[in-house]
């Protein structure tokens, strides 16, 4: 691995720079040379070191064969020559395909930059018992010397730089010209990694599932609305597309991991977060002096602190919804009063307000939820997000489809009900296409002007490409990750799935949204946030399970819909317990219907089964070779090598 600190592109010409590292300001003189005589040690190779306006950023880049080396040890999987997907080894690197000379291009930027930052984070305290220059900044013999820094706040961050000339093809590629056409999501992975490659795979495909329904949606809402009887069929249909839709899903997030090389891969040994803190103990399983932290108290905090705080939450949600209930009965009697324009557009305006007050709610909630989250002190960063999870879906979907659940069953409301969830729908839309694209864009655009102006006030006119890049860069956003992403769709997926049979145009509104969401998620992650780190996905994890648990509960709303509608009470005009049991019973056989297509439909396609199947019987029988031949060499050779063995000791001693 290579350092370098550059003012000129020839303080460069000897590696490509890829990852960026920034110190604080105050960092000792002698920590930084500590850290990085750390990082040239590891790998053996040469640094540049030249001055420049802020001496605590640094570039770091690294040879190709260190890469190549690299990409083994994180075992990262490459297409073979037979069309196969294989774990990269440097000894077969010439059966792999695309392998060409010395294997220039053969792997990405996003694989070198995830190569770089494994070496980063891999780099370990030996025998120092502290930072240099930090006498209490403690060291443990084994522990990640970066994540250390970073829980003191002695590094601030380190992130991968933008290639501009890649950049520039995806961004043509991606959103700069509209077309209809799928998006790119080789390139997207090939640049971003898997991770983010599958959040847009599973946009496009949600968008993509969700056209039947708006195309059934427009002449339904069209033509057949007003008669309120006719919305069970469109629950029925409902049912059927929110069961098959995530199987599906499954089959095709299986072939586009299968084909990027993560389907096979192993889950690579987690690390304890670099927030993560506790008395000094003993790892049983690396062996290693780290931190350990009770898991009793850290249940204590769950169950005493965190459980409780939710639940007041929830409580102020149900508090601010019957407040919003009285806003609408009070806007109802003043139409009701006097029926005109102003009035009519009044019905609206408290939908609206709650719809703007759930947004905040959502907010406030969020950092609440990550500031406990990371004070019940999780060890792994997996336990960390699984938590921050479910804390934040459980409020958000009790905040946002409460009333939704009061109106449609509690009031029965179906004329409310529409215009509830129209309001809701709408105004999240426009309020998150405010805050996720224009209101960053706007503050990019801010600090990039006040960066050229430090640039041209330091350096004259003279040309500092480089420097520039990474100085524009470093006070770019940081970009947070998908969730927040997921949790959009997630929320949409609700409104449609839960209740669109009583609003077919949920469907169509939610796919304008995505479609505008496609662009602004691609223009933000090109030039707003800094690029992320790639993060190798086989599926979008704990997110599959809160989809799935949100069309269960689907199915439970839409069957309860349709009991309610006067189409169906009409067979039942005396008995409202026997209408009850059917409807309970109904609902019985479409959740069974939803598990057997569950199991009836394989997750993974069959070709890619075999494929896998292959590719274990293989290596079961290199492993078999292996052995034989050591066996064989042990049998025939060792008497012969005892043999010389002895002779070498004779002469020795003669």
């Amino acid at each position: 691995m290579q350092l370098g600190l550059s003012v000129s592109d020839s303080d460069v010409s000897s590696f490509t720079p890829l990852v960026v590292l920034e110190l604080a300001d105050d960092t000792k003189a002698e920590a930084i040379t500590w850290l990085l005589n750390r990082i040239r040690d590891k790998q053996q190779n040469g640094a540049q070191d030249d001055q420049k306006p802020n001496p605590n950023v640094f570039v770091v880049g690294s040879t190709l064969q260190r890469l190549l080396n690299g990409a083994e040890d994180v075992g990262l999987f490459k297409e073979f020559q037979d069309g196969t997907m294989r774990g990269f080894t440097y000894a077969n690197r010439e059966s792999f395909k695309d392998f060409n000379g010395d294997g220039e291009g053969f792997l990405s930027d996003a694989e070198c930059q995830y190569i770089i930052k494994h070496e980063l984070d891999t780099l370990r305290a030996k025998n120092e018992e502290h930072v240099p220059g930090y006498p209490k900044l403690k060291l443990y013999p084994g522990k990640s010397v970066v994540r250390r820094l970073q829980s003191k706040g002695v590094l601030i961050q380190y992130f991968p730089l933008h290639n501009k000339e890649d950049l520039k093809r995806l961004s043509f590629s991606w959103y700069k010209k509209f077309k209809l056409s799928l998006q790119p999501l080789d390139d997207i992975r090939h640049y971003f990694g898997e991770g983010l490659a599958l959040y847009f795979g599973f946009l496009e495909y949600f968008t993509f599932a969700l056209v039947p329904m708006a195309l059934i949606g427009i002449p339904y809402y069209l033509f057949d609305w007003e008669d309120y009887d006719k919305y069970v069929l469109f629950a029925v249909f409902n049912l059927v597309w929110s069961t098959v839709f995530l199987e599906v899903w499954k089959r095709c997030s299986a072939t586009l991991a299968y084909g990027w090389g993560t389907l096979s891969r192993k889950k690579a040994f987690e690390e304890p977060r670099a927030g993560f803190h506790g008395a000094l103990g003993f790892n049983p399983v690396t062996g290693r002096e780290e931190p350990v932290y009770p898991s009793s108290k850290r249940q204590l905090r769950i169950y005493l602190v965190s459980v409780p705080f939710v639940l007041l939450c929830l409580y102020l949600s149900f508090y601010v919804m019957m407040v919003y209930f009285d806003m609408e009965f009070w806007a109802i009697n003043i139409y009701n009063e006097n029926p005109d324009i102003a009035t009519s557009i009044l019905l609206f305006v408290p939908s609206i307000i709650y719809a703007v007050v759930i947004e905040i709610m959502n907010l406030l909630y969020r950092f609440a939820a990550e500031f406990l989250t990371d004070w019940e002190n999780h060890r792994l960063e997996s336990s960390f997000q699984n938590h921050l999870v479910l804390k934040v879906l459980v409020f958000n979907f009790v905040n946002c489809f409460a009333s939704l659940f009061y109106i449609a069953f509690v009031m029965q409301d179906m004329v409310l009900l529409r215009q509830s969830l129209a309001t809701l729908l709408i105004t999240s839309q426009i309020l998150n296409q405010v805050m996720e694209a224009f209101l960053p864009y706007w503050l990019q655009r801010r600090r990039n002007k006040k960066v050229h102006k430090r640039m041209r006030r330091l350096m004259g006119d003279k040309e500092l490409p480089l420097l520039g890049q990474v100085q524009l860069e470093t006070e770019m956003n940081t970009y947070l990750g998908t969730f927040d992403d997921y949790l959009e769709q997630f929320l949409l997926f609700g409104y449609v799935s839960l209740f669109s049979c009583v609003y077919p145009l949920a469907a169509v509104l939610v796919v304008l949204n995505n479609i505008t969401e496609v662009y602004s998620d691609a223009f933000k992650m090109c030039h707003v946030f800094k690029r992320p780190f790639s993060e190798p996905a086989m599926n979008i994890g704990v997110w599959q399970l809160a989809f799935e648990t949100m069309s269960i509960i689907a199915v439970v709303t839409n069957c309860a819909l349709i009991g309610l509608s006067p189409q169906v009470k009409a067979y039942f005009p005396e008995s409202d317990t026997q209408l009850i049991l059917i409807v309970v019973a109904i609902e019985h056989v479409l959740l069974a219907f939803k598990f057997i297509l569950a199991f009836v439909i394989p997750d993974v396609p069959k070709h890619i089964q075999v494929n896998l199947a292959k590719l274990e019987f293989d290596s079961l029988e290199a492993l078999k070779k292996r052995v034989s031949t050591h066996l064989y060499i042990e049998s025939h050779w060792g008497p012969m090598f005892l043999l010389w063995t002895q002779t070498v000791g004779i002469f020795q001693r003669s």
